[in-house]
C-alpha cells in the first residue's frame, strides 16, 4: 500500500514491530495542543461509523464518550465541528482518500482510516491550518502501536490534500453525501433531482430559530433575524452563546428549528382547552400550546428529560401539569380537547443538525420505529373526546413513519378523519402542504432563507 504520487512512490523500509517508520520511540512524548481533540474526535467518529453510536450522547460533557470529559469547552467545540464536517462529507472525504493510494487500506486498519478521515475534514471542509492538521495526524498515528508504521503515509496523504485541495475538492463535488441505501430510498419516495437536492442541503449546518411569545417582527430586528413563514425568528450568522442574547432570561424565547414550530399551530385556537403534549421533552411544542392559551398536560417517559421540561418551562415562566408515565399506560380521567403526539422517529430530517443520522440508523430502523408510532397514535386517539383533535408528527423523511402509516391507522378507525391542511393559511410554505392535506417538509425547502428540517405533520379529528 502506497500513496498514489509519482514523488512518494516506493517500497517502504522494514521496520521493527512497534516502532515509528523513520524515527525512535519518544520516551517521553512532549504534550501538543489540540493532540487530544484529535484522538477524542477519531475515537467518536469510529464509534458512530463501526458501531452505530448516537452522536450527541457521545458529546456529553458529563456523561459522554470518556476521549471527550477531561477536554476544555473550546476543544469540546472543536470535536464537535470536526465530527459534524468528517459526517456529513463522509462519502467525499472517503472518495478523495481512495483516490491518493494505490491499493486501499488494510482491512484491519479502521483505526487508521479514522484518522485520515479526521485530518482531512479538518484540511478540506474547515478552516484549520493544514500544517496544524498534518502535524498532529502524524503525532496521533506515531503514538498509537497500530498505526506506528504508516506513520510516513499519513505524512505524505495528507500533505497531498494540503497541495491539491482545490482540485480534489472540485473532483467529488457531484458526488452525494448520504449512504447508498439512503439515496436509494429519498430515490424512490420523492424523485432522483429531489434526493439528490436533500443530500446536497444536508451539507448545510442547520441556522439557529427561535420561537418567540409574541411579536416575531420586533424581536427579529432586535436580534437581526427574520420571520420565516412558520412564525419563527431565524437568527442570521449567529455564532455566540444563546443565554447572551436579549430576551433569554426573561423568557421571551426559546430554540426551536422552524419546522418543529409547525405542529402545535395546526390546532387553531384552543384557548381555554385540555391539550395533552406527549412524548414533550425538551418543551418546545408544550411551551408552544400553553403559549396559544391551553391548559396543557405534559407526559415524558424518561425522568431525566422530563426535568429538563420542567427546568425549561421555569425558565420562560410558564407552567403545565407534567406527568410521568410510559404513554401506553397513559389513561387520564377524562378526555382531552387535543392531543399532540410528536413520536420518537428515525430523525432522518434532522441531518443538518444530526448528521450521524444517516450512518447510524438503517431501513430496520425505519421499520421498527414505525411500528412504535403506529402503537402509540392508536393510543393517543383514545385520548381525545368526540369533536377531538390529535395532530401526529415526527422528523422522519420517510412515508413509512408518516404518510403510509396514518393511513393505515386512520382505515381501522372510522371514527376519526384526516383534516387538511390549506396551502393559503401557510403562506410561503406551500410546496410543503401535500395533495391529501398533510406538511411534510424536506431539507431542500425554504432554501433562500437557509433550509428547514424534514418534518411530517398532520391533523386529525374525532368525528
Amino acid at each position: 500500500m502506497v500513496l498514489n504520487d509519482e514523488k512518494s512512490r516506493g517500497k517502504s523500509k522494514n521496520t521493527k514491530p512497534g516502532r515509528p517508520t523513520g524515527s525512535a520511540r519518544r520516551p517521553d512524548p512532549i504534550e501538543k495542543a489540540g493532540l487530544d481533540a484529535r484522538i477524542a474526535a477519531t475515537r467518536i467518529l469510529s464509534a458512530v461509523i463501526d458501531k452505530k453510536t448516537s452522536l450527541d450522547g457521545m458529546l456529553d460533557g458529563e456523561h459522554g464518550n470518556p476521549a471527550i470529559r477531561n477536554l476544555s469547552e473550546a476543544d469540546r467545540s472543536l470535536v464537535r465541528a470536526i465530527l459534524h464536517s468528517a459526517l456529513r462529507h463522509l462519502p467525499r472525504i472517503e472518495a478523495i482518500l481512495d483516490s491518493l493510494l494505490d491499493t486501499p487500506l488494510p482491512e484491519g486498519a479502521r483505526s487508521l482510516k479514522h484518522l485520515l478521515i479526521i485530518a482531512a475534514a479538518q484540511m478540506l471542509y474547515l478552516e484549520v491550518p493544514d500544517h496544524s492538521a498534518v502535524d498532529l495526524a502524524v503525532e496521533q498515528a506515531n503514538r498509537d502501536p497500530r498505526n506506528r508504521r504508516f506513520a510516513k503515509l499519513v505524512n505524505a496523504l495528507l500533505r497531498r490534500i494540503g497541495r491539491e485541495k482545490e482540485a480534489l475538492i472540485e473532483s467529488v463535488a457531484a458526488l452525494p453525501c448520504l449512504p447508498a441505501w439512503f439515496l436509494d430510498r429519498l430515490t424512490a419516495i420523492y424523485g432522483r433531482d429531489a434526493a439528490l437536492a436533500i443530500a446536497e442541503a444536508q451539507l448545510q449546518p442547520a441556522a439557529i430559530d427561535l420561537t418567540v411569545k409574541q411579536d416575531a417582527a420586533g424581536w427579529a430586528e432586535r436580534l437581526n433575524g427574520k420571520v420565516l413563514p412558520t412564525g419563527s425568528v431565524r437568527l442570521e450568522k449567529f455564532r455566540g452563546a444563546i443565554p447572551t442574547l436579549e430576551g433569554f432570561e426573561d423568557g421571551a424565547w426559546w430554540v426551536q428549528d422552524a419546522a418543529a414550530a409547525i405542529p402545535a399551530r395546526l390546532f387553531g385556537d384552543i384557548r381555554g382547552k385540555r391539550v395533552a403534549d406527549l412524548c414533550a421533552a425538551p418543551g418546545g411544542k408544550t411551551a408552544q400550546l400553553i403559549n396559544q392559551g391551553a391548559a396543557v398536560t405534559a407526559v415524558e417517559q424518561s425522568q431525566s428529560r422530563l426535568k429538563r421540561l420542567e427546568g425549561n418551562l421555569a425558565r420562560l415562566g410558564l407552567k403545565a401539569d407534567c406527568v410521568l408515565a410510559s404513554l401506553l399506560d397513559f389513561y387520564p380521567d377524562q378526555p382531552f380537547d387535543a392531543v399532540l403526539l410528536d413520536a420518537p422517529c428515525s430523525s432522518t430530517g434532522t441531518m443538518r443538525r444530526h448528521p450521524d443520522v444517516a450512518w447510524t440508523k438503517g431501513p430496520a430502523d425505519i421499520a421498527k420505529l414505525a411500528e412504535l408510532q403506529e402503537k402509540l397514535l392508536r393510543h393517543a386517539l383514545t385520548l381525545v373526546g368526540s369533536g377531538g383533535r390529535v395532530v401526529f408528527s415526527n422528523c422522519s423523511l420517510d412515508p413509512l413513519e408518516g404518510e403510509d402509516m396514518v393511513a393505515r391507522v386512520l382505515a381501522d378507525n372510522p371514527d376519526f378523519r384526516l383534516v387538511p391542511v390549506a396551502p393559503q393559511d401557510w403562506p410561503g410554505l406551500e410546496e410543503a402542504i401535500t395533495p391529501r392535506g398533510e406538511i411534510r417538509t424536506t431539507p431542500a425547502m425554504l432554501g433562500s432563507d437557509g433550509g428547514v428540517d424534514g418534518f411530517y405533520a398532520c391533523v386529525i379529528a374525532k368525528i
